[in-house]
């Protein structure tokens, strides 16, 4: 029998990413605000609100409480609160989010859950696609 090769979910987005500069761990609660230039991977409960240049990820044990504003924001996890990215959203399949989606990219995943609006801002071209699957695959 073949191995499986398991993909990483967020391998895209962080290719180019060197490194993260905080981690909220899994057994970790967090109450405040993030604010300036970091990275930052969350494991555990975050409660208050961000405002960062670079990339914010939510894990599959991760949970973020209030508005979450960042370059790039990734959500396998649970978030309650708008999200505003000035560049990208990706919500995974396992992300459960309850409020309001902002950005010129956004990028839902099947089988993830979200109860709010979605804004894409400055959208210049919409684009179309094309159905590649037979009808009856549908």
């Amino acid at each position: 029998m073949q191995a499986i090769e398991k993909k990483h979910h967020f391998r895209r987005t962080l290719d180019s990413l060197i490194r993260f500069t905080s981690s909220v761990g899994e057994e970790t609660v967090f109450s405040g605000s993030f604010n300036g230039g970091e990275n930052i991977v969350v494991r555990g409960l975050v409660q208050g609100e961000s405002d960062i240049q670079g990339i914010v990820v939510v894990t599959d044990t991760g949970r973020w409480h209030g508005k979450l504003t960042a370059d790039v924001v990734i959500v396998a996890g649970k978030v309650e609160g708008d999200i505003v990215a000035r560049e990208k959203i990706e919500v995974h399949s396992m992300a459960k989010i309850v409020g309001n989606l902002h950005s010129p990219i956004i990028a839902i995943e099947s089988g993830a859950v979200h109860d709010g609006h979605i804004d894409m801002t400055k959208v210049e071209k919409l684009k179309h696609f094309e159905e590649k699957r037979e009808a009856s695959e549908i």
